[in-house]
């Protein structure tokens, strides 16, 4: 198990960690039109995968508006947002804020991705502040996991190995 703190609280996350270097395990979350989708419908394109707990709070809006903006210099990636909020809260969220530029994706049903990704906050059944780039075969060249959930991850560190990734 791996464990980090929600503002200032250990927490359990559940899953195994994804580590640099391996495939990454494939999952299936929720479209904002309740359609499933699975890391294989998007592959062959670089993914950089934003993971935030609710959408609708103060960094993970940041940290969503942050790559939406990036996302339009992006050659070849595609921009995956992943929450565990309802595929209505985030398709109005994205409405209201303008994002069009990221695909937001709910985990709310079973948790799939956060369990595979290592992500699951066993305490609160949200998922952990992270960020994950894929390239286009499958293979994670960037993980993220941040050690406090309420703090900001390293945007450029994502960017730029999304840039870096085939």
């Amino acid at each position: 198990m791996i464990m980090t703190t929600f503002k200032g609280n250990e927490v359990t996350l559940l899953g195994k960690k994804v580590e640099v270097g391996q495939k990454a395990p494939n999952f299936t979350v929720l479209a904002n039109d309740l359609s499933e989708v699975t890391l294989d419908d998007s592959k062959g394109s670089v993914r950089i995968i934003s993971v935030v707990p609710s959408i609708d709070t103060g960094v993970c809006d940041a940290q969503t508006r942050r790559f939406n903006e990036e996302a339009t210099s992006l050659e070849n990636v595609k921009v995956l947002t992943v929450s565990v909020d309802l595929p209505f809260a985030q398709a109005r969220w994205c409405g209201a804020n303008g994002i069009e530029n990221v695909q937001t994706l709910s985990d709310h049903r079973n948790l799939s991705f956060g369990e595979a990704f290592g992500v699951t906050i066993k305490e609160l059944r949200l998922l952990s502040r992270s960020v994950f780039v894929v390239d286009s075969e499958d293979n994670v060249t960037y993980a993220e996991y941040l050690e406090e959930v309420t703090e900001h991850p390293n945007y450029e560190a994502a960017i730029e190995a999304a840039k870096a990734a085939k």
